[in-house]
This record gives structure tokens, sequence and C-alpha cells, in this order.
């Protein structure tokens, strides 16, 4: 890197001095930003996420500090694109724009460059132009509409009551409990507690209001129009008298959103100066015209934190959360009948929407006064499973005596616009996957080959109807805690095809925070059966080598979280800075570009004929085994091998379809001897990042191998059985808590959307020929991905 230019270094705007000189904010930020020689568990690459957090911290009580950072900022932008220094360019972008928004006055010459280098983004390759047309339209809209981001954050983030923004956004932690125990979970609550409480410097809507007004007048008069300290005191003094003040303005720049206003004539600097002057003139005779501009501190979004238990329902508090919220009752489109069915259904629904459903035939009229004296009135006994609750409410049933409470049927068909809902969820880019997807490292077929990242030019061109709720999931945990999390996606995608509810109204975003299990807390009753060896977090290990921001910053969070909770077992006080909530809301703001991981469908079969069959679905690992030949030691194997083949483990039939590079995928059928099989979805480095299933099996040690000399099998279809009257154990996402014992044979595919099972079945009844993709069919996917939010999502 080249020695710091102090000689082109731009004063910053105001009457107030900086307290970091620049040549310390370049150096800060040198220190944060990826480099090819960082580890992934190096002492270097797990402290460049607090690095990241310091600096922050630095320029974020001082609008002349953030102003100094942007000048860097850019400056260090346009010298990456001289050098072609891609690796700095994303970092450094998403540094820049979260620098923006606390920003209390940036002048029009930084907004051009700004723009100017956003916009020249456009001609990159992917993940590039994708970032880059995304900061390019916030920032044009920005540059002439003053204050919008911060406004519009504030008031989705902290549900600011108003009829003008009528969008809403939370966060939900997710927990794993066999990771978080002990003192990593006060640790990580108490982090949230404090991020929220009065430290923070709000306590009440009214103080979210007044730092809107000051943040937008400020923005949009700056320090030549504006006395920073006279309007802060004034806007504290009005006390609830504040609030027609935030709707005006409100009103004022939504208004230019919807006119489509670039700024011509100053009409709205004319109109915040005319309510600035209304605002100072109550203290002042004269309201002053110049002068230093105040500090508006961004304050964390509302997080909730819970450990996700057995019976954990996001179907039911995604529910519960729209209907609390205050702009709900304006913006509804059903009716309350229709609310209390939903209601009324069980949390259990989710896990049984595939079990069949039996007709009862009823012996009484239906009116209570005809039912017997003895008969039960408690709800208790109609349920479906009286045991399962909604773990995050932590409520108990309610217990109805004396009367009869009888559900009324409703019947909805999906309407034209249910069913657009469903395929604007799945809708794709098939242009744009022809060539290598739109993460795509080459020139491979990108259609079977590589994972999909970032937003496709159908959404980019038909942008998806936006919702005025986002449910940002964040899960924290190993490989289990998204194993879960696919399998929770899928019933709620399935849920909503049965009947359409939240899919009109709550976005649904998902993050990944990877936290492997303490060595000092693993034990044998949290280990699985089959003892797998290798990364535990194979998910995030692989975002980590796709997107080296999300290394820096996300990867490196486990680490801390461990490390605080030591800290606290040594020092119990309450910590004073929130660090991991600091870094979450950092992620969920700026990690807007997902990477989509298919969801593979296993259908088992088990040995015991009176045993249905179950259906289930999986995210990173599947492993069988074969507990009888796993509880032979070594050495007998070594002895028996050349006189007994059955030692050496059971023979099993396996069908599937072998994915080549060419695309000409041709049927294999073989049977091997082995005492175990792991099949992999997440690929383990570069070189096999195949959108595809990676399958590996314990062969016995005979003279001739049954996979010809291959030592990997790579499939998205695979059918296996066993051809001998023995049974296998099959565990899913490396989690105990999903074992299948007694198996017999199980089937492999990915995991069919719900929405295009909806449209396969709605179109089967006019047409003849049902298995033939025509019409919207042909744009919508068939697989069910689960899209995980990273800062870029597919680096080269």
């Amino acid at each position: 890197m080249a020695q710091w230019d102090s000689s082109s270094s731009m004063e910053p705007t105001g009457d107030c001095s900086p307290t970091v000189p620049e040549s310390e904010l370049y150096r800060s930020l040198q220190a944060v930003l990826p480099r090819c020689t960082d580890q992934h568990q190096g002492p270097d690459w797990c402290s460049k996420g607090m690095l990241r957090w310091t600096l922050h911290k630095k320029v974020q009580n001082n609008p002349a500090n953030c102003l100094s950072l942007l000048w860097v900022l850019i400056k260090e932008l346009e010298k990456a694109e001289r050098w072609d220094s891609r690796k700095s360019i994303i970092p450094l972008l998403h540094i820049l724009m979260h620098t923006i928004i606390q920003t209390a006055y940036i002048p029009d010459e930084l907004y051009k460059r700004v723009y100017d280098f956003c916009k020249r983004l456009l001609t990159y390759p992917q993940p590039y132009c994708t970032v880059g047309l995304s900061y390019t339209r916030q920032i044009k809209t920005e540059r002439f509409i003053p204050g919008l981001m911060y406004q519009r954050m504030i008031t989705a983030e902290q549900k600011l009551k108003n009829e003008h923004y009528p969008f809403q956004e939370r966060v939900f932690v997710l927990a794993d409990p066999e990771i978080f125990t002990g003192s990593m979970i006060p640790t990580v609550m108490e982090d949230i507690e404090v991020s929220a409480s009065a430290s923070t410097g709000f306590v009440s809507q009214l103080e979210h209001m007044c730092s809107v007004v000051q943040h937008t007048i400020q923005a949009a008069l700056g320090p030549e129009q504006c006395h920073g300290p006279k309007l802060a005191q004034a806007l504290r003094d009005m006390g609830p008298d504040v609030e027609p003040y935030f709707q005006e303005v409100l009103a004022t720049l939504e208004h230019c959103v919807e006119e489509g206003y670039r700024g011509e004539g100053g009409a709205l600097s004319s109109r915040l100066q005319q309510l600035y002057s209304e605002i100072v003139s109550a203290s002042d005779a004269e309201p002053p015209c110049k002068g230093p501009l105040c500090d508006c501190p961004v304050p964390n979004p509302d997080i909730s934190f819970y450990l996700w238990t057995e019976d954990l329902d996001i179907w039911r508090e995604l529910s519960k959360w729209f209907r609390s919220s205050s702009v709900s009752e304006s913006f509804s489109s059903f009716s309350q009948e229709q609310e209390d069915f939903e209601l009324g259904e069980s949390p259990c629904t989710l896990m049984s929407a595939d079990m069949p459903r039996f007709s009862i035939l009823s012996n009484d009229s239906g009116i209570e006064r005809d039912l017997p004296p003895t008969f039960d009135f408690s709800p208790s006994s109609s349920l479906d499973n009286p045991g399962i609750g909604s773990p995050w409410e932590q409520c108990k049933i309610e217990q109805e005596s004396g009367r009869l409470s009888r559900r009324g049927g409703i019947k909805l068909k999906p309407t034209a616009k249910d069913s657009m809902m469903l395929m604007q969820d799945t809708l794709e880019d098939h242009a744009s996957s022809a060539g290598g997807g739109s993460g795509g490292r080459g020139g491979r077929r990108g259609a079977t080959l590589q994972r999909r990242a970032g937003t496709n030019m159908m959404e980019t061109h038909f942008p998806k109807q936006q919702r005025h709720f986002t449910a940002k999931i964040v899960v924290m945990g190993d490989d289990r805690v998204v194993g879960r999390l696919a399998k929770a996606y899928y019933f709620y995608r399935k849920r909503e095809a049965r009947r359409l509810f939240l899919t009109m109204k709550v976005s649904i975003q998902f993050y990944y925070i990877p936290v492997c299990p303490a060595p000092a807390s693993i034990s044998p009753t949290t280990v699985n059966l089959s003892q797998s060896t290798g990364d535990s977090c194979t998910l995030g290990s692989y975002l980590s080598d796709v997107d080296p921001w999300y290394n820096s910053n996300i990867n490196s969070l486990g680490c801390m979280i461990h490390k605080l909770a030591k800290m606290k077992e040594i020092n119990p006080e309450r910590p004073k800075d929130p660090f991991i909530s600091d870094v979450i809301t950092y992620y969920v703001r700026s990690g807007q570009q997902p990477v989509y991981f298919t969801i593979y469908f296993v259908k088992i079969i088990f040995n015991r004929m009176t045993k249905d069959p179950v259906e289930d679905v999986f995210l990173t690992h599947l492993e069988i085994d074969f507990p009888e030949f796993k509880q032979i030691s070594a050495s007998v194997k070594d002895k028996q091998k050349k006189s007994s083949g059955e030692v050496c483990g059971a023979v099993i039939s396996m069908n599937y379809k072998k994915m080549t590079l060419s695309g000409r995928d041709v049927d294999v059928g073989i049977s091997v001897r082995t005492s175990g099989v792991q099949i992999n979805a997440i690929p383990s480095n570069e070189a096999e990042d195949l959108n595809c299933l990676t399958l590996m099996v314990n062969e016995a040690p005979t003279k001739t191998k049954s996979l010809g000399g291959e030592s990997k099998i790579r499939s998205s279809n695979i059918k296996i059985r066993t051809l001998e009257r023995r049974s296998f154990t099959l565990i899913l996402d490396r989690d105990s808590r999903r074992t299948y014992k007694h198996v017999q044979s199980i089937e492999i595919a990915p995991c069919l959307d719900p929405g295009y099972r909806v449209q396969k079945t709605m179109r089967s009844k006019f047409c003849l020929d049902a298995d033939k993709d025509a019409g919207l069919s042909k744009y919508m996917s068939k697989a069910l991905p689960l899209p995980i939010n990273t800062f870029a999502g597919i680096i080269n």
C-alpha cells in the first residue's frame, strides 16, 4: 500500500475539529481490511472483527470524525480501483455506507464522488456490480433527499407510529441450546440488554423522533444554515409536542420519494428551513443560522434472543409479531375470522403437514345441550398434541371450563393474487444461471454446478412486492442449527402453500453466525452417534471462504463469544459496551447478498412393516451407520478381514444419477459392501464447489473395488437400500436429535418448493400433459433453496 498522502486531505465541514486525525483513521482502516495472508484460525483473523468495531466506535460520537472517515474511504476506494485491488472494494463500501447513515452532514462534492464510483462498479463482474447497483440507488436518493436512509431505518427498526412509512423490522436471534450452555447464555442476553437499555441514550419513542428530526434537518441544511446544539435543546424542551414535527418531516421526505423529487428549486430545503425556524424560535427570539452540528447515533434494532428448543414454531411467532404491531390494523387485508382460523391451528401442524387426516363420524347433533352430562369439555382433549406449545411465547394452554368451544370451518380457494405471490418467491433467472450462476466462478454449467448467490436479473427488472414487515432471523450454532433452520423453513413454506397468510406481509431474511462448541463442553451426550470427524461448522467455513468480509466479522464472532463468556466467569460485572449485539446489527444491516444452499429431501423407509415411511430434509450432511460393524475393534477387523468379509460391512445397493461437467448425466447402479456412508452437501474446498451431493463410501477392503476406483460420487438424486436383513442408522446434519434407527432404504432428491407444487397442481387440472412445464412454470425454481445472507455473496 502507498504511503498516506495528506496533501489531498479536506477539512471537514463545521466548526468542531475532529478528535481523531485522518492519518490515524487511515491506519485503523488498513488494519481491518482482509488480506491474502489471513488464516481462518489465526489470531489476526479473530481480531479483525474487534478492530472494525473499534473503528466505528471512534467515529460514531463525533460528526466531524465521520466526515473525515468518509474522505479517507472514498480515496481508498478510488485507489483500489486504479490498482485493481478488488478484494478491498466491498469491505470499504460497507464501511462507507455504514458511516454515511450516521454522518450529520455530507457535502455534495463527496456525494458525487461516491455516486460516480458506485456507478463505475456496474461494469464489474458479480458480485461487485450487484453491490454497486444497490449502493448506487441508495446514494442517488440520499444525495437529493438527505437523511432519508437514517429516517427510514429508525422508523422501521424502532416501530415509530406513523401514517407515511408502514414498514417494520425485527431481529430474532435463535441459539442452539447444545452449544450455548453455562455462562454463554447470560453473556449474550446481558449484551443485548445493554444494547437496548437507556445507556445507549434512547429511552422512549419521543427521543427517537427527536433524533430523526435533528438528523434530517442537519443533513439537509448543513452547518451553514443550522445550529445543532440549539436545535437539540429546543427538541428536548418540546416534549410530546415533537411528534407533529416528526410526522411532518416524515411526510415531507416520503412525498419527495413518491413524486420522484430531484431537488430542483430547493423546495425540500425551504420546507425544512421553515420547520427549523419554528422549532428553534420557541426558545430563541431569533434562531441562529450557523453553528456546529450535533451527533445523532444510530441505535441498535429490536433484538430478541431465544434458545431453539424442540418445540420452536417460527410461523406462530411471526404471526404473533405481525398482529401485535401498531400498523397491522391499517395495512392488514385479512378479516378477523380468517386470523382466528390461523391462530387456532396447533403448532404441531408445521411438523404434521404430511400426515394423513382421518374423517371421524360424529354421533352428536352438534348442539351443546344434547351432549351427555359426562362429556369432557376440556379443549385439550381435541388438540392434536397437547404437550406441544409455543416456547417463544412461554405461555400455558388456557383452560376453558363449562363451555364447549367449536371452531368454525371455512373453505378458501387460492386466488390469483395468492398464486402470483407464491410464484414471485420462486421466479428464477435462467439467463444468469446458464453462464455459471450469478455467483459462479467461470464458465461451468451453472444450472447444475455452482450454488447461486446474490440477486438475479429477474428480481432486478421485476422486483418482488415490498412487504411491510421484515423478519431477520439470525441462527447461532454449528451445522446442526442450520439443518434445523432448513427443516423449519421447509415446513413454513409448506404451510404457506396450503393457506397463504404471512407470505403476503412478512419478508424473511436468514443470517448465520457459526459458533462451535467449546472443547471443555463436549461430552458423550452431545457428540453424534457416528462421532464424525471434520469441521462442525462446514457451512460457516464455506461462507468464510467465498466472502472474506464475512470471515473477518462474523466467523470470528463465535470465538469472541467464548472469550467473553470466560471473562464473565472471572468478572461477572455487566458489560459497558455491547459488542455482540453491535456485530449482529452490523451484519443484518450490511449483509444483504444471499448465498442459496439447496435443501435436500429424504424419504426414509424402515425395515418394520408396521412403521410408516418418514419424510425429512437436510442441508449439510447425511450419514449412514451400521452399529454392529462400528462396535468391532480395529484389531479384530485386521485379523478377520482376510477370512471373512462379513465383519467388514453390509451390502448395500445404490442407484444414482452421476453428475458430469459436460451435463450428460448418466444413471448408475452398483452394489458395495460398506460399514458406513457419508453424504456432504457443502464442498470442502473451492475446487469441489459443485451444487450437488458428494457421497463417500467406507468400502470394505476387497480385491476389486465396486466404485471403479472413484473415491467420491457426485449426484443430486440417490437411492440406497440394504440387500441383507440388516438395518442402518441415519443421522441428518450431524444432529443426534435427528437420528433414525432400523432404516432399510432412503431416497434423496432436491427438495421441491411448495409454491411450485401449488402451481403444478393448479395447472394439472386444465392440462393433460401435467409433467411438462409451461407458462410461468418454466421460470419458476423447482428446488427450494435456503438463502443465507452475507456481505458479498460469492467472490472470485
